[in-house]
C-alpha cells in the first residue's frame, strides 16, 4: 500500500462517519418534528388555550384568522355548534330558505379555503362552511378521535344540532372529500347529493411521496411548506402568472405557517380506500371531480376505476388543475357543481 492510499483511507473513513452522523441527525429531527407537532394534548386537564400551543399562540392565530375572514365575499352568520366531541365553528351564507349545502375543507385548511367558491354557491344554497373540529380554525375538540366512526358521529351530531333534517347536500375537498364518502356510506338517508373533490385516498392509496413531503412540510417555515407540498400539489396555481393567483398562493402558505406555529393538533385519522362493494353501495347522486394534474393518484386511472366499478357515480376531469382545482379553476368547478346539484 503506497503513501497516497494510506492518506485516502482515513479521509474516506471520516467522510463515511460524517454522512452517517448527518443521516441520523436528519432522521432525529424528522421524528422530533412529528412527535412535537402531532402529540396529543392531555384531554383530562384541557387548558384555557386548548388546542393552541399557548395563550399567546391562541391570540395570534385568532387575530390572523379574523383578518383573513374579512375577505369572505358575502354576508354570513357565524355559529359555534356544541357536540359531544367539542365545539364546531360554522360559517353560514346564502338564503335561509334555500336547500342546505355543507362544505368540508381539506386537511390543514379551514372554512376560509372556500373563499373562491362561496359567492356563486351561496346564491342558490344555504351554505354551511365548516372548520373541521380536528384541524386548524375556530373549532375546539374535547375528545380524542380514535377512528373514522368518531369523525362520522361528530359530523352527524353537527347536522342534527344545525337541524338540517334529511335533505343535505354535502361537498368535501381532499380529506373532506374522503369524510364525505364515509358519511355517505353510513348515513345515506340523511343526504340528497354529494360532491367529492379530489378525495384523499378513497379511490387509491396515498402515494409514498405524499408521506415524506407531508412530514417535511410540517416544519413551520415558508421554504419547507412551499417546496415540499405547495409546489407539488398546487403546481398549476404556482405557475399562474396573474396577480390574483400570486395573492392566493401567498395566503395559502401564510395560513399553513400560522396554523403549524400556533396549533398543537392531533394527527387526523388516516384516510382509507373504498373497496368495490363500498363504492357500489353509494346509491345517492354523487359527483367526483379531479384535476388532470392531481398528484394523489392519476386522474385518468381514478376515473377509469369509478366508471368500471361504480358507473352510477358521475365523474369528470378538470383541465389545467391539480389538487388546487377549486382555486385555479374555481369558475369551472362552481359551474359543474351547481349544474349537478340542480339536476332532478
Amino acid at each position: 500500500m503506497n503513501k497516497n492510499q494510506l492518506k485516502k483511507k482515513p479521509i474516506l473513513k471520516f467522510f463515511l462517519i460524517g454522512c452517517g452522523t448527518f443521516t441520523v441527525l436528519v432522521v432525529a429531527i424528522i421524528v422530533w418534528i412529528t412527535l412535537s407537532l402531532f402529540s396529543e394534548p392531555d384531554l383530562i386537564e384541557i387548558s384555557t388555550y386548548h388546542p393552541f400551543r399557548s395563550a399567546k399562540a391562541k391570540e395570534q392565530y385568532l387575530k390572523y384568522y379574523d383578518m383573513r375572514a374579512q375577505k369572505w365575499p358575502v354576508v354570513s352568520e357565524s355559529r359555534m355548534v356544541k357536540t359531544s366531541y367539542g365545539q364546531t365553528f360554522v360559517r353560514i351564507s346564502g338564503p335561509a330558505d334555500s336547500p342546505p349545502l355543507v362544505l368540508l375543507p381539506s386537511a390543514g385548511a379551514t372554512s376560509l379555503f372556500w373563499i373562491p367558491n362561496i359567492k356563486l354557491l351561496s346564491e342558490s344554497y344555504n351554505v354551511y362552511a365548516v372548520d373541521n373540529i380536528y384541524d386548524f380554525g375556530r373549532s375546539v375538540y374535547t375528545r380524542t378521535f380514535k377512528n373514522s366512526d368518531d369523525l362520522i358521529n361528530w359530523l352527524d351530531e353537527l347536522f342534527m344540532t344545525l337541524e338540517l333534517e334529511n335533505n343535505i347536500n354535502l361537498m368535501g375537498l381532499s380529506y373532506g372529500g374522503w369524510l364525505t364518502s364515509q358519511y355517505a356510506l353510513r348515513f345515506p338517508s340523511r343526504l340528497h347529493k354529494i360532491v367529492v373533490l379530489a378525495p384523499a385516498a378513497t379511490i387509491f392509496p396515498l402515494p409514498g411521496e405524499w408521506a415524506w413531503r407531508g412530514i417535511l412540510s410540517a416544519i413551520p417555515h415558508r421554504y419547507f411548506i412551499k417546496k415540499m407540498m405547495v409546489d407539488w400539489a398546487f403546481e398549476d396555481l404556482v405557475h399562474a402568472d396573474d396577480e390574483a393567483s400570486k395573492i392566493l398562493l401567498k395566503e395559502i402558505i401564510d395560513d399553513a405557517i400560522m396554523g403549524l406555529k400556533c396549533f398543537k393538533f392531533k394527527m387526523p385519522i388516516h384516510p382509507t380506500v373504498l373497496d368495490d362493494k363500498e363504492l357500489q353501495s353509494i346509491k345517492i347522486s354523487t359527483l367526483f371531480l379531479v384535476g388532470e394534474n392531481e398528484k394523489l393518484y392519476p386522474a385518468q386511472k381514478a376515473v377509469l376505476r369509478l366508471n368500471k366499478v361504480a358507473p352510477q357515480i358521475e365523474t369528470e376531469i378538470i383541465p389545467n388543475a391539480g389538487h388546487d382545482l377549486t382555486i385555479v379553476q374555481a369558475e369551472m368547478v362552481n359551474k359543474k357543481v351547481l349544474e349537478f346539484l340542480k339536476q332532478p
